[in-house]
C-alpha cells in the first residue's frame, strides 16, 4: 500500500521536515520509491523520466541539507555521471525530458510541480533550482476524420467549380452568343464577285468582234498551304499562268488570307491541268473570259479587257460601264480544308449581264483596208499608216484600220504604244488635203471661180517669208481649178489672200478643224487651230495651205465627207445601237449635222477634186475603172521634234477621196507617216491604197459604177 501523501507544506524557513521520502504516488510509474535510502546510498533516485527527488533549496531530501549534498557529490565523479538507466546527471541533478519534475514536500516527499529557474550564478547541485531542459514534442498519434464530412467537403469544391464552368457556358450560349456566333461565321465565309457577262461588240451585220466566253478564276487559300510547299506550287503554276514566280510566292505567303487571286480568264482546258496536280489550297471558279475572235482586226478601235476584267483601250474601255453591266457577289462557307459547304450560308446579289454593242464597221471592210495599209506600211517603211472609210451621208464609219496593229487577245506581248487608236491620237499636219476648206472659203465669200485665174511662180514672199511649190516650175497661168489639181501652195496663197483671216478661221472651225469628233474613242486629240488674234503676221499662209495647223485622221475624212455630202457636215459615227438581254436592239441617236457651205460649192469643188485624178493631176493612181473618183493629195512636212524645225522631220503623205464622184456614197482617207522607202508623195504611196480600198468597198456595198461622164476641168488658162 503507498501511503497517503502528506498535505504538510515546506516551513518558512525554506527547509525540508523530517520524513520518509517516499515519492509522490502520482508518478505513472505507479510505485513508490523509498527516496531516503536511495539519497543516503549516494544514488539518484529514478524517479518518472529519470528525474531526481530533490528537496525545496535543491539538497537531498533525506535528514540533514550537507551530508545529502556531500552524497550528491559524491555520486558525480566530475560533475557528471551516467545513471543506471543511461541518463545522465549533472550535479547530482539528473537531466530528464519530461516537463513534470519532483519537487519536494514536507516530510521529504515530492510531489510534480513546475520548475523553477535557478539563480545566476549559483553553484551546480546546490544553491538554487535545476535548468529546465528543452520541451520534447509529445508524438500524437493520428486520427481520421469523419469519410461523409471529407466527402461532402469534396463534392462541395466539385459543385463550385462546375458552377463557374455552367456560368461561363450560359455566357457563351447566351449573352455572347450571338458575338461568337458572327465571328465563327466569318471566318467560314468568303464573299466571291461574280462578274456580269460583258456585252458583246459586233459589225454592223451582227459579226462579233468582242465577245465573252466561259473562263476560270484561280485563287489560293494560303492558310492550308504547308510552307514547305509553296516554292513547289509557286514553281509549277507560274509558267502554267504566265505569272512572276516571285508575285506568286508573295501571294501564297500570306499565312493569315484565306482567299488570294492568282489568275483571272484561264482557259478551262487549263484550268483542269491545275487541279490535277491536286496542290491543297489551290482551287478554280468560274468566270468569263473575252475573247477577240479576229485577232488583230480593228485592234485599234475595239480595244481590250485587262486581268482585272474592265476595258484597257479603245471602246472597251470608253463604252466599259455600258458593256460591263453591274457585276454580283455570293458569299458561302468554305470548310478549313478549303471546300465549299453545300448546306452553309449562302448569300447571292445576282449580277446584271452588259449590253451589247453595235458598230457601223463592216468586218470586210475593215479587213480590206487593214490588210492594204498593213502592206503599204512594210513596203514603205513607214513608221504609222491608217485607212478610214465613211459614208458622207450618215456619217457611219465603215472601217477604221491602222498599222502596225496587236492581238488584244495577248496585248501584253505588244507594245503599250500601238494600243492606242492614232486615226484619233496622232495629230499631223494635213497638207494640201487642207486646200479644200481655202477653197470652200474663197469660192463661198471670195468671189472666186473654178475659171479664176492666177499667175502661179514658183515661189511667192510674203513679209519676212518666202513661200514656195513642192516642185521647181517656172511662171504658170493656172485656173483655180488648176490651182487644186496642182496642188500649188503659191496658187493657194493668192486665192486665200481674196478673205481675211477671220473669214478663213470660221470655215476651218466649221468644217471640224480645232474640235473633236466625239466619236467615243479614248484619248482623241482636237488638234491644233489658234484663234486669230494669236497669228502671226505670216500664220495666215501656211495655214491657207494646210501647215502650221494639225488635226486628226477622222477629222480630214469628215471634212471630205462634207463637201461629198452637198455641203452638210454630219458628224462621223461609230456605235449604230446597243442590244439588250433580251436581244432586243436599241439605235443610237442621229448624229448632228450643220450645213458649212452651199450645195453649189461643194459641187464646183467636187468637180475641182475630179481633176486631180486625172493625168494632169497629181494623184491619176486613184482612178477606178467605170467610177469617177474625186480627191485630194497631201505631202506635208513633219516638225523635227528635236530642233522644232521641219528639217529632216519627215513627211506626212496622204490622199483624201470620194465615190462615185457624181454621186459619192463613200468616202477613203489615206495616212502614212514618215515613210522612208521610195517615194513620199501622196499621189504615189497613199492614192493606190486609196484606190485598192475603195474599189472592195464600192462592191462589197454594191454600188454600180457611175452613169455619166466625167465634166472637163479647164486646169490652164487660156486652154
Amino acid at each position: 500500500m503507498v501511503p497517503p501523501q502528506r498535505k504538510d507544506g515546506p516551513k518558512k524557513d525554506g527547509k525540508p521536515s523530517q520524513g520518509r521520502g517516499d515519492t509522490d504516488p502520482s508518478s505513472r510509474s505507479g510505485k513508490a520509491k523509498d527516496g531516503s535510502a536511495r539519497a543516503r546510498e549516494g544514488k539518484e533516485t529514478p524517479g518518472r523520466r529519470g528525474e531526481s527527488a530533490r528537496t525545496s533549496d535543491g539538497r537531498s531530501g533525506t535528514g540533514s541539507g550537507r551530508k545529502s549534498s556531500a552524497s550528491g557529490r559524491k555520486g558525480t565523479s566530475d560533475g557528471r555521471k551516467r545513471t543506471s538507466d543511461g541518463r545522465t546527471s549533472d550535479g547530482g541533478r539528473t537531466r530528464a525530458s519530461g516537463s513534470n519534475r519532483s519537487r519536494p514536500s514536507e516530510g521529504g516527499r515530492t510531489r510534480p510541480g513546475p520548475h523553477r529557474p535557478r539563480p545566476a550564478g549559483g553553484p551546480r547541485g546546490r544553491g538554487g533550482p535545476p535548468r529546465r531542459p528543452p520541451r520534447r514534442k509529445m508524438r500524437v498519434p493520428f486520427r481520421r476524420r469523419d469519410p461523409m464530412k471529407r466527402l461532402n467537403a469534396g463534392l462541395l469544391v466539385v459543385a463550385f467549380v462546375l458552377s463557374l464552368f455552367a456560368g461561363r457556358l450560359v455566357q457563351l450560349q447566351t449573352i455572347e452568343s450571338g458575338h461568337y456566333t458572327a465571328r465563327a461565321l466569318e471566318q467560314r465565309l468568303r464573299k466571291i464577285d461574280l462578274p456580269a457577262v460583258r456585252g458583246d461588240i459586233t459589225d454592223a451585220q451582227g459579226n462579233p468582234l468582242a465577245m465573252t466566253v466561259e473562263a476560270r478564276l484561280i485563287y489560293a487559300d494560303p492558310s492550308v498551304i504547308k510552307p514547305e510547299k509553296r516554292q513547289q506550287i509557286a514553281g509549277a503554276l507560274a509558267p502554267m499562268l504566265g505569272l512572276d514566280q516571285a508575285v506568286l510566292m508573295k501571294r501564297l505567303s500570306r499565312p493569315n488570307s484565306r482567299y488570294e487571286v492568282l489568275a483571272h480568264g484561264v482557259r478551262p482546258d487549263q484550268a483542269r491541268l491545275v487541279l490535277g496536280m491536286r496542290f491543297l489550297g489551290i482551287g478554280t471558279y468560274p468566270e468569263y473570259r473575252r475573247q477577240y475572235p479576229n485577232d488583230s482586226l480593228a485592234a485599234g478601235v475595239i480595244g481590250f479587257v485587262n486581268a482585272e476584267g474592265r476595258g484597257g483601250a479603245g471602246l472597251e474601255y470608253s463604252l466599259n460601264k455600258q458593256l460591263a453591266g453591274r457585276a454580283g457577289w455570293q458569299r458561302i462557307e468554305i470548310s478549313p480544308d478549303g471546300q465549299h459547304i453545300p448546306m452553309g450560308e449562302d448569300q447571292k446579289r445576282p449580277p446584271v449581264p452588259g449590253k451589247g454593242v453595235r458598230l457601223t464597221l463592216m468586218r470586210d471592210v475593215q479587213y480590206k483596208a487593214q490588210q492594204a495599209i498593213e502592206a503599204q506600211v512594210r513596203a514603205t517603211g513607214a513608221r504609222s499608216g491608217s485607212v478610214i472609210v465613211m459614208d458622207p451621208r450618215n456619217g457611219q464609219l465603215l472601217a477604221m484600220a491602222s498599222a502596225p496593229g496587236y492581238d488584244p487577245n495577248d496585248y501584253g506581248k505588244s507594245n503599250w504604244r500601238r494600243w492606242g487608236s492614232p486615226l484619233v491620237q496622232e495629230a499631223y499636219e494635213p497638207g494640201s488635203t487642207g486646200k479644200v476648206v481655202t477653197a470652200a472659203a474663197v469660192l463661198e465669200r471670195g468671189g472666186v471661180t473654178p475659171q479664176s485665174t492666177f499667175r502661179v511662180p514658183y515661189s511667192v514672199r510674203r513679209y519676212d517669208r518666202t513661200f514656195h511649190d513642192s516642185e521647181q516650175h517656172g511662171t504658170e497661168n493656172l485656173t483655180f481649178a488648176g490651182v487644186l489639181a496642182r496642188s500649188s501652195n503659191v496658187g493657194t496663197i493668192l486665192a486665200s489672200e481674196h478673205i481675211d483671216q477671220d473669214t478663213l478661221y470660221k470655215f476651218l472651225r466649221d468644217f471640224g478643224f480645232g474640235q473633236k469628233t466625239g466619236i467615243g474613242l479614248p484619248a482623241e486629240t482636237a488638234g491644233q487651230l489658234s484663234p486669230p488674234k494669236q497669228w502671226s503676221g505670216t500664220d495666215r499662209y501656211p495655214i491657207a495651205f494646210g501647215q502650221s495647223l494639225s488635226v486628226n485622221a477622222l477629222q480630214m475624212a469628215s471634212v471630205y465627207s462634207t463637201i461629198a455630202n452637198g455641203g452638210v457636215r454630219v458628224a462621223p459615227n461609230l456605235v449604230a445601237g446597243t442590244t439588250g438581254e433580251d436581244g432586243a436592239f436599241a439605235p443610237a441617236p442621229a448624229p448632228a449635222q450643220k450645213r458649212v457651205i452651199s450645195q453649189r460649192t461643194a459641187q464646183e469643188i467636187r468637180d475641182m477634186l475630179e481633176g486631180v485624178t486625172t493625168k494632169e493631176g497629181t494623184a491619176p493612181k486613184a482612178q477606178i475603172p467605170g467610177y469617177r473618183v474625186a480627191g485630194k493629195t497631201g505631202t506635208a512636212q513633219i516638225i523635227n521634234p528635236r530642233t522644232g524645225t521641219y528639217e529632216d522631220g519627215g513627211y506626212t503623205a496622204s490622199f483624201a477621196g470620194f465615190a462615185p464622184a457624181d454621186a459619192p456614197q463613200l468616202v477613203v482617207q489615206v495616212v502614212l507617216q514618215h515613210p522612208t522607202r521610195g517615194s513620199y508623195f501622196g499621189g504615189d504611196v497613199a492614192a493606190p491604197v486609196f484606190k485598192d480600198v475603195m474599189n472592195f468597198a464600192l462592191q462589197t456595198r454594191k454600188i454600180p459604177p457611175s452613169g455619166s461622164r466625167a465634166p472637163s476641168v479647164k486646169i490652164y488658162a487660156g486652154d
